[in-house]
């Protein structure tokens, strides 16, 4: 992997996981264009990105975190310990999924650019969606509301379909408040992108040794900044565009980029 490859790639990644737009998707359509044949280099760069992009989550909402965190040490059933609850209950699906299909999943999607731009042309769908059904709203979310959440976020682990794409629009559409639909959205996040972080981790540890010979400390690190910096302000930006109904845009996006890669893709076979 050149330094050019990482930074390109690390800032996708961290724009994408945060922009409803699908970071696996861009990811793949990176690689694409860049033709960038990661090889045995592309385990230990995703685990780094994928930290990257935590870190930032937890910057953004660190006061968040530790309300919550406060709450929990409590021992009460508090509004602290029910919101915990409620993201629990959300990564059950994605959890069951993820550690079922994903590999399949991927193996299925790496490098093909056909299902990847079908997937994306699925995301820009939703989110058109949220600009058409006008629920009524609520202010806090649910039990029942989480667990449709996390059955798109189980959706998104398909490469292409966004994660914060499908788990906003869907809060959106089952009535969640659009401040609090951006914060649970990326607050159920972390633990997932933490556990597949720590899953690619271990998948690392246990491959072959020299499987990432060719990678070096520098261009781990400035992946590691690209993801990290783009990542924060991908985050803080996405918050408010939520709150300000800006969704359309991300939607004729995804749209007009999964149309060109399936246009592509049946073009160039």
């Amino acid at each position: 992997m050149t330094v050019f490859e990482a930074i390109v790639l690390g800032i996708l990644q961290g724009l994408t996981e945060f922009l409803p737009v699908s970071s696996s998707g861009h990811i793949e359509l990176g690689k694409i264009l860049l033709q960038a044949n990661l090889g045995e280099d592309s385990l230990l760069f995703s685990v780094v990105v994928h930290a990257a992009t935590a870190l930032s989550t937890i910057v953004v909402f660190w006061k968040d975190i530790w309300q919550l965190l406060r709450g929990l040490f409590q021992f009460r059933w508090n509004p602290e310990t029910q919101f915990a609850a409620k993201i629990i209950l959300s990564m059950v699906p994605a959890g069951l999924v993820g550690l079922t299909f994903k590999t399949e999943l991927e193996a299925l999607f790496n490098g093909n650019l056909l299902l990847v731009g079908c997937s994306l042309l699925f995301t820009g769908l939703v989110l058109w969606l949220t600009t058409v059904l006008k629920p009524r709203v609520a202010t806090e979310v649910s039990f029942g509301q989480a667990l449709a959440i996390g059955l798109a976020q189980a959706v998104a682990i398909l490469p292409g379909v966004s994660r914060s794409g499908s788990t906003i629009a869907t809060a959106l559409m089952v009535g969640v408040d659009r401040s609090q639909a951006a914060r649970f959205s990326f607050l159920m996040a972390l633990p997932v992108i933490l556990g597949a972080t720590l899953l690619e981790l271990k998948d690392y540890l246990e491959a072959p040794a020299g499987h990432a010979a060719g990678l070096t400390a520098l261009p781990l690190g400035l992946g590691f900044v690209a993801a990290f910096v783009t990542g924060l302000a991908a985050c803080r930006l996405m918050i408010g565009l939520v709150r300000r109904g800006k969704l359309l845009y991300f939607a004729i996006y995804c749209l007009v980029v999964g149309a060109s890669a399936v246009t592509w893709a049946l073009f160039n076979r």
